[in-house]
């Protein structure tokens, strides 16, 4: 099996498209299995080997994180023909996607799609909800020819099923639970960042107005005085709102700029809670990420990260857009510290049967499938 990627973003890009593209070719290389990426080149200079392909590129206005990369279809039409794909996978509906979009026609090669980022939740934050019936036609079109198209969640499948998109197939996401684990020893935020208080609340993500971060710092600031003593907040990421929230932030709260790697499983590890009150997600990758580390997750009653949490479980579902709900949360468990060590070790165990080996021999078999034409079997 040969697949050819096409993205519009990928590392070293911070994102859960891109981090979740670079486990699929982390895999493949793995197993050996032969495969050509294209993507932009973010940087000016990047990565360049004979399976990734860059190209130039500008960030996307309404999300940086993907690019508008200007793909030189010569180059690319060479490529193919030398490395003959038996399929076609587009990450992206921008001109990446699009690049793939026409050689897969043109070279008349199966072609499958996956869909990551609802965009038209992103418009109502930025006042430009009028644009959702375009965003849904351009969706459908785009992804109209597609044998499959892949979705991370049931809840994200309903939706592109109830738009009238068609052939929609779950691709779930893994977590490195190695990577991710329980570290009772862990001091990183207390000895870097001189934390004390016992109790560490812990978002991770993009600070950005589609993250729900209006109702993160609603909740810490309407948190009972009671609290303050004991409760420290922990802020995770970069993005255009970083200083409007520093700005804005009780004393008890820290902004730790984008972390990854040994810093970031510190973080979660050492965590009371992660709070995320995201209501946009397909998936939620980082919820997933803390569950593994043992750390029960409050989360919103939307999208993709309510199929991750079992509520009184492994963790807490609010109501979105409420801040009161996530106070009422974070308090219950914070005085129930029973409950909140059973979620701790219910979270672990959740997370031990998410690997990615299991998720990714999926996708391949989806591809086998696409590849030798095997029809779909609905399930709504």
């Amino acid at each position: 099996m040969k697949a050819a990627i096409f993205t519009d973003t990928y590392v070293p890009q911070i994102n859960g498209v891109a981090k979740t593209l670079k486990k699929w070719t982390d895999f493949l290389e793995k197993k050996q299995m032969p495969y050509r990426l294209f993507a932009p080149n973010p940087l000016g200079s990047c990565d360049y080997n004979e399976n990734i392909q860059r190209f130039k590129s500008l960030p996307f206005w309404l999300y940086p994180e993907c690019r508008l990369a200007f793909p030189c279809l010569s180059h690319i039409r060479k490529e193919l023909d030398t490395f003959k794909p038996d399929i076609i996978h587009i990450a992206t509906p921008f001109n990446m996607g699009w690049a793939g979009h026409y050689y897969a026609r043109k070279l008349k090669i199966p072609l499958v799609g996956s869909y990551h980022t609802h965009f038209h939740k992103y418009l109502d934050f930025y006042k430009m909800s009028f644009l959702t019936p375009l965003i849904w036609n351009y969706m459908r079109r785009f992804h109209q020819p597609f044998k499959r198209t892949f979705v991370p969640s049931i809840e994200t499948k309903k939706e592109l099923l109830n738009k009238g998109l068609s052939n929609i197939s779950i691709w779930s996401r893994g977590v490195d639970s190695y990577q991710f684990r329980p570290e009772a020893q862990s001091t990183y935020l207390r000895d870097t960042f001189g934390i004390t208080k016992p109790f560490i609340l812990t978002y991770v993500g993009r600070l950005a107005p589609e993250k729900g971060l209006d109702v993160l710092m609603k909740a810490a600031a309407t948190m009972p005085r009671e609290w303050h003593p004991y409760i420290h907040w922990v802020v995770v990421g970069e993005g255009p709102l970083y200083q409007p929230l520093q700005h804005s932030a009780p004393s008890n709260m820290t902004f730790t700029g984008y972390k990854n790697g040994q810093e970031l499983s510190r973080i979660y590890a050492e965590s009371s809670l992660l709070v995320f009150p995201s209501a946009t997600e397909t998936f939620g990758n980082v919820v997933l990420e803390a569950l593994a580390s043992g750390t029960p997750a409050i989360v919103a009653d939307s999208g993709g990260v309510k199929e991750i949490v079992q509520h009184r479980q492994t963790g807490w579902i609010c109501r979105p857009g409420d801040p009161a709900s996530f106070v009422a949360a974070v308090e219950h468990l914070l005085r129930d510290p029973l409950l909140l060590q059973t979620m701790s070790g219910n979270a672990r165990d959740y997370a031990l049967t998410r690997s990615w080996e299991a998720v990714f021999n999926e996708l391949l078999r989806e591809y086998q499938a696409v590849v030798e034409d095997v029809p779909m079997l609905s399930h709504a």
